[in-house]
């Protein structure tokens, strides 16, 4: 087991495919505590960062510290401090919430796992549908238990791709909630979002991307909506 990390380091990060620059020369720093929001077009390179922050995509140039270790260095160590949501909750609908966290809670290694999962489900509000199997819920309930199942092992670094796609307004508070929690533990949560109205307030720190690229538009004042317009359409 690595030593824990609260400081987030890329630079110069660059991924290619062939001539195709997903990513080129990205440099950012963030620390715990941080939720930092990867905003931009479709294409822009926000799922390739995330991939490679989570240790699922090696760059093709440049560097991610985690603390002082990069991913080669750091290992399973290092992956046993990281938590991921994407498109895919990687749920299984024929068993119960429970069952689904405890069987990740094994995966992790975790000798307590029943009882964070019960605890897990308590928190999000579906104690008493714990033994609901999940192709019955909503997607507001299943993307609740897979933001679990993503926190179940107490990460240092959380990274979400679109976590509020097709949540209704009740469910995406509940997710804002819960991610102010997490913050407040210390959490650095990096998350890719097009819900831009969803997330201003909640966001720390913005990063805009446009072709692979971050664009440099200063701090800014006014709503996010508005300053993610100009960062994506200036010249």
């Amino acid at each position: 087991m690595i030593d824990d990390f609260e400081r987030l380091s890329v630079s110069s990060l660059s991924r290619h495919y062939g001539r195709r620059k997903a990513l080129s020369r990205v440099t950012f720093t963030c620390d715990a505590g941080d939720i930092v929001g990867l905003l931009g077009p479709n294409g822009a390179g926000k799922s390739t960062l995330l991939a490679i922050l989570g240790t699922l995509l090696a760059p093709s140039e440049g560097t991610v510290e985690y603390g002082t270790v990069t991913a080669e260095k750091g290992g399973a160590g290092l992956r046993a401090r990281i938590g991921m949501l994407g498109h895919d909750l990687f749920l299984y609908p024929e068993l119960t919430a429970l069952e689904n966290l405890v069987f990740f809670g094994r995966m992790y290694g975790l000798p307590d796992a029943p009882a964070r999962a019960t605890a897990a489900l308590d928190r999000a509000g579906l104690g008493e549908r714990a033994h609901d199997a999940v192709s019955g819920y909503s997607r507001g309930m299943r993307q609740r238990v897979a933001l679990e199942r993503a926190l179940l092992h107490r990460p240092r670094l959380l990274l979400l791709d679109e976590p509020f796609t097709g949540l209704d307004q009740a469910s995406a508070a509940a997710l804002v909630g819960r991610l102010r929690e997490e913050q407040a533990r210390g959490v650095l949560i990096v998350l890719a979002t097009h819900d831009l109205d969803v997330v201003d307030g909640l966001l720390t720190r913005e990063l805009f991307l446009r072709n692979g690229r971050l664009m440099d538009v200063g701090a800014g004042q006014g709503p996010l909506r508005d300053r993610y317009h100009a960062a994506i359409t200036a010249s």
